[in-house]
């Protein structure tokens, strides 16, 4: 523990340690604890992303230095606890939707989302972003949260083999007795039983022990000597490094999927920020929040480097919480947390040997917990309840969450119509709704 009659050295004086009633180690030790809580988007992110035809290693490597740069520059520009790495969903809606059900090559899908940064950062300096934020209905934010959780909990149960296709009913329940997806569900049972006592890191260890399971069994490639565990030399991006098409990306529309990353961004990321601000103590009396512009221009300008780095969407990480309830209210905390995600980059060999069945159960759970939005949402006027329903329910469904957006905006436009509450809509319901449809009816 620092002592309290020395002065402050840079490090305290620069993040404000003292100020902020921390110490140096305490925000160590939470950037640690912060890292533990989201070190499993390193195993989960490039089994997605090569899912949209990006080569796993590079995936790995984009992975790890965005993480990591992204995390720092949030602690030394904005002095917030919050780490940032590819979002969950985001990455989500770039293969199974973007690159899967539009089938637009992984360089296209690099281009929309450096669009959406350019076009978040503008919304950002232009304070149009709390205006959008603003117009739109509380229980659609809710239900955007659900929907999401929702869509990711699907592929999640599609990579544990419990959801197969099926031509009559087009999905249906798989193979259970399957060794996969029977390892896959001794995870997602774990997992959840560490998560239910509070152990943090508690999906990182279950992604460990899984995999380690499915080495010891057979089902994956146990390590043939320390190259396959420690990295000789540090990975590189040279197949995803400016690769993306922005030329492809504006030609194939800009409602489309720039709009669409842009707007889930938008609210991913604002949700995520609020709350973490709120526990870290970040918010005054008036709601003010310290540098949240700040913070927001560091994640779009991180969203811009994510694509020419070669990976979906970077964001805050709402598990930046751990890190907070472990005493961390500072910048340094991610700082830390970076500097451990630069540290991961000897491990790649590691995380490339991952099966993708040990990290599904990682995206149910993360579906299940932002499922605790749903019991805040207004179900008993139908107005609200409608749209906020359809938004939910048509993310998954359909697998875009593109498509969920379009129908509980515009749903909600015309209810608030036909009831006569059309005062309660404001005209940017209106343009954003429009903009659905249109985009509706041409991709029909």
């Amino acid at each position: 523990m620092e002592m309290q009659g020395t002065p402050p050295c840079f490090i305290e004086r620069y993040f404000k340690i003292r100020e902020k009633g921390s110490t140096v180690r305490t925000e160590l030790l939470a950037g640690m604890t912060t890292f533990i809580a989201m070190a499993y988007i390193l195993f989960v992110n490039p089994n997605i992303l090569a899912d949209a035809g990006i080569p796993k290693d590079a995936a790995i490597a984009s992975t790890i230095w965005i993480a990591a740069l992204a995390s720092m520059a949030m602690g030394v520009f904005a002095n917030y606890p919050v780490a940032l790495a590819p979002g969950m969903g985001l990455n989500a809606f770039f293969a199974y939707y973007v690159c899967g059900v539009l089938g637009l090559h992984w360089t296209v899908a690099l281009g929309a989302v450096f669009f959406s940064g350019v076009l978040f950062l503008i919304l950002t300096v232009g304070g149009i972003r709390q205006a959008i934020i603003n117009a739109v209905p509380r229980d659609l934010k809710l239900a955007i949260s659900v929907g999401i959780g929702l869509f990711i909990a699907f592929i999640g149960l599609k990579g544990t083999g419990l959801i197969v296709e099926n031509s009559a009913t087009y999905v249906s329940l798989g193979h259970v007795t399957s060794p996969t997806t029977l390892l896959s569900l001794f995870g997602l049972l774990f997992t959840a039983a560490l998560m239910a006592r509070d152990v943090h890191g508690s999906i990182l260890i279950g992604i460990f022990v899984t995999t380690i399971l499915a080495m010891v069994l057979g089902m994956t490639p146990a390590p043939q000597g320390i190259g396959d565990i420690i990295s000789t030399s540090l990975p590189h991006m040279g197949e995803t490094f400016g690769q993306l098409d922005l030329a492809g990306a504006w030609n194939y529309g800009l409602v489309s999927i720039i709009f669409t990353f842009t707007v889930v961004e938008l609210f991913d990321n604002m949700g995520t920020l609020i709350g973490l601000t709120t526990k870290a103590k970040m918010v005054k009396s008036d709601g003010h929040i310290e540098n949240i512009d700040k913070a927001l221009t560091t994640d779009a300008v991180g969203t811009m480097v994510s694509a020419v780095f070669g990976t979906s969407t970077v964001t805050s990480y709402i598990e930046s919480a751990a890190g907070i309830a472990a005493g961390g209210r500072t910048g340094l905390t991610a700082l830390a947390a970076g500097v451990l995600f630069l540290a991961a980059l000897l491990f790649t060999p590691l995380i490339g040997l991952v099966p993708a069945f040990a990290t599904a159960p990682a995206l149910i759970l993360v579906g299940a917990l932002l499922m605790s939005e749903v019991g805040k949402i207004d179900f008993s006027d139908f107005t609200n309840a409608l749209p906020a329903f359809l938004t939910i329910i048509m993310m998954p469904l359909t697998s875009s969450i593109a498509n969920g957006f379009a129908f509980g905006f515009i749903s909600y436009t015309i209810m608030k119509l036909f009831a006569g509450q059309y005062k309660k809509v404001s005209w940017i319901m209106y343009l954003v709704s429009i903009a659905f449809l249109i985009n509706l009816a041409l991709r029909s």
